[in-house]
């Protein structure tokens, strides 16, 4: 059984592939994760979309 890594897309990226890579993660159209994060960012009190994308970006590694 192959195990599933999180990689920021190279291919799939907008700012730095954050979304991209969830996106292909979980087998998920990346277009559908951006609006999810856009409004999770807009209209949740409690979800720091900035400050979670800047970690996020940080800590997954690039895929090769």
């Amino acid at each position: 059984m192959e195990t599933k890594k999180l990689y920021r897309s190279r291919s799939d990226s907008m700012i730095s592939g954050v979304c991209g890579g969830l996106a292909k993660y979980f087998g998920l159209d990346p277009t559908v994760v951006r609006l999810l994060y856009v409004l999770l960012s807009l209209f949740s009190v409690c979800f720091p979309g900035l400050l979670f994308y800047i970690i996020a970006m940080l800590i997954i590694p690039l895929e090769d």
